[in-house]
C-alpha cells in the first residue's frame, strides 16, 4: 500500500510541475506538500515494517525461551540423578580404598555398589534447541542481555565444562573395567574372585583416582544453578509462577 501511494504522489508532483495554468509559487506550495506526504507514507511504511519483523522475532524469542525452560527442567532432573550416582561411586570407592593390607572386602558391601562401581554416567544435555536457535542467528533477539548471556554461558561454558571432567573420569573407570575383565576369575560356579582382585595394588591405585569425584559434582552443581538462574529469568520475563 505504501508502494501506491508513493507512486501515486509522485505522479502527482510530475503533474503539478508540468502544469504551465499554476504559478511557479503554487508549484512549491503543492510540491512540498507532496513530498512531505511521501516521506511520511515511506517512514510509516519502513516502521511498520520494523515492528511486524520485531514483533515475529519476539515470538521466536518467547516460543525458544519456553522451550529451553523445558528442555532444562528435564535436564536438572537428570543431573540430579547423576549426581546420586557419583555419590554413589564415591562410597563405593571409598569402601575399597579405605580396606587395610591383608584385609578382605565383604561381598555384601561390594554387591551394595555394584550397580555403580561397574556402570558409568554422563550428561545427555537437551541442547538441539538452543544450537538450531543458535545456529539460525537468532541468540542476539534475546532482548535480556543478562538472559542471553546466562544461556551461553550454560552451554558454551558450564556444560562443556562438565562434560570434559565427566569424561575424564569415565577413562580411568575404564581401566578399572580392563584390570577387572582380566583377571577376573570364577572360584566356584557362584563366586569369583572379584574380592581378592579389587585389593591389589595396581587396582587400588585405580579406585583412588575414582573415589573423590569433587571436579565431577562441583560441576554438576554449577550447571545446577545456572539452569535455575536461568529458569527464573525466564520466569520473570513473562510474568509466569515457578
Amino acid at each position: 500500500m505504501a508502494e501506491d501511494e508513493v507512486v501515486k504522489h509522485t505522479k502527482k508532483i510530475y503533474n503539478i510541475w508540468t502544469n504551465h495554468e499554476v504559478s511557479f509559487w503554487h508549484k512549491a506550495k503543492e510540491f512540498f506538500v507532496e513530498v512531505l506526504i511521501i516521506v511520511f507514507a515511506v517512514t510509516l511504511s519502513i516502521w511498520f515494517h520494523n515492528w511486524a519483523e520485531h514483533t515475529k522475532q519476539q515470538e521466536d524469542v518467547k516460543e525458544f525461551l519456553l522451550g529451553l525452560k523445558s528442555d532444562l527442567q528435564h535436564d536438572i532432573a537428570e543431573m540430579k540423578g547423576d549426581k546420586e550416582s557419583y555419590l554413589m561411586q564415591e562410597a563405593g570407592f571409598s569402601y575399597i580404598t579405605r580396606v587395610k593390607m591383608h584385609q578382605q572386602l565383604r561381598i555384601d558391601s561390594l554387591n551394595k555398589y555394584a550397580n555403580w562401581l561397574f556402570n558409568t554416567t554422563a550428561l545427555n544435555p537437551n541442547n538441539g534447541r538452543f544450537e538450531g536457535f543458535k545456529s539460525a542467528g537468532k541468540i542476539g533477539f534475546i532482548e535480556n542481555r543478562e538472559l542471553q548471556n546466562y544461556i551461553m554461558d550454560l552451554y558454551q561454558e558450564d556444560i562443556v565444562a562438565l562434560l570434559a571432567s565427566t569424561a575424564g573420569y569415565i577413562e580411568v573407570k575404564k581401566q578399572f573395567f580392563d584390570y577387572v575383565r582380566k583377571n577376573n576369575k570364577r572360584v566356584t560356579d557362584s563366586t569369583s574372585n572379584i574380592a581378592t582382585i579389587l585389593v591389589e595394588d595396581e587396582c587400588q591405585n585405580i579406585c583412588r583416582s575414582l573415589n573423590r569425584p569433587i571436579q565431577v559434582l562441583e560441576r554438576y552443581d554449577a550447571c545446577i544453578s545456572k539452569m535455575q538462574i536461568i529458569i527464573t529469568e525466564i520466569d520473570k520475563e513473562y510474568y509466569l509462577k515457578n
